[in-house]
């Protein structure tokens, strides 16, 4: 009898919704690939392969980056692994490597867990989900996070989806982005301050081409639409995708356009944006950070949508 080998990102699960195909992971709890249609609206990763780059992962209990991996709370200071060590920080929190559970299933909706024990630099409990939701209006996540230990923790939230329409290259790609300003950073994208995007490059606020354009960069003062949500788009020809996120919940996001990553894949694998709760570097600073005391909880959500979903609610 032939034993099937365990995939490098863990279980499986495949939840569909007319056209829609979403497939969640184990290893991390994040979307391994997300398709309307046939056609991808996240570029992904393959079954066979572990996420690379934070591809489709999930950010807790800090998005983005540490410096050095300190930091101090309610008085005790921490050390947290350096995950990055090039730059010497501690990147996108504890959680993405670990193996999530199934919680829920249906046939258009899957919720996995995740219980956050005291590790080296962290010393609360949390219990961890994500639900994921496909519908008329495409895709919805909403990631909650309950302390259910003893001590108050600080908590942020970030996700990695990379955005796409099928392009080749992301200098294929417009952009629209809502946001008024961006964060300066230093040699370690640590955070140095906050500038208007005014007279820059980095003013997207009506849509434009990226062309050649790199972005690793976070952005705030995003404007929210009537329904309290930002959205941030990208497109090519007839085709788009766009992340939605509560504005109250997600002041933050970060895009990054790919020019760093190795082997020919350099800005080939689609614009990564993050919403995100927090700033990198919050554990230190502060900046929009929650607090959660024993028996808070926090909660929010984002999606994806593409032009295709008009395709949603038609039967296969």
């Amino acid at each position: 009898m032939t034993e099937v080998p365990v995939l490098p990102s863990g279980q499986q699960w495949e939840i569909a919704h007319g056209e829609q195909r979403l497939t969640v992971v184990g290893v991390g709890g994040g979307i391994r690939s997300y398709e309307v249609g046939g056609r991808p609206v996240l570029h992904g990763f393959p079954a066979d392969a572990p996420a690379d780059a934070g591809r489709g992962q999930v950010l807790m209990p800090w998005p983005n980056r540490i410096g050095d991996g300190k930091y101090t709370f309610d008085g005790k200071a921490q050390q947290l692994p350096l995950t990055e060590p090039a730059r010497h920080n501690a990147s996108h929190g504890l959680v993405r490597w670990e193996q999530w559970s199934l919680a829920e299933r249906t046939d258009s909706t899957v919720t996995v867990q995740f219980r956050l024990m005291p590790s080296p630099g962290w010393g609360g409990i949390l219990d961890l989900s994500v639900r994921y939701e496909l519908g008329d209006e495409g895709l919805t996540v909403t990631p909650s996070a309950t302390n259910v230990g003893a001590v108050a923790v600080p908590f942020g939230f970030g996700a990695h989806p990379y955005l796409t329409t099928g392009e080749s290259s992301v200098d294929e790609l417009t952009l629209s982005l809502p946001a008024d300003n961006w964060l300066t950073v230093d040699e370690r994208l640590l955070p140095t301050g906050v500038r208007p995007v005014d007279g820059t490059g980095y003013d997207f606020r009506t849509e434009r081409p990226i062309a050649q354009t790199a972005l690793d960069t976070a952005f705030t003062g995003l404007k929210a639409d009537a329904d309290g949500r930002w959205r941030i788009r990208v497109a090519s020809g007839d085709r788009s995708t766009t992340l939605w996120a509560e504005a109250d919940s997600f002041p933050y996001t970060q895009l990054f356009t790919g020019d760093s990553l190795p082997g020919g894949r350099a800005r080939h694998t689609g614009v990564a944006v993050e919403p995100m709760t927090c700033p990198a570097n919050a554990f230190v600073s502060g900046e929009s950070l929650v607090i959660l005391q024993p028996g808070d909880s926090w909660s929010a959500s984002w999606g994806i949508q593409c032009e295709a979903q008009a395709l949603a609610a038609t039967p296969r």
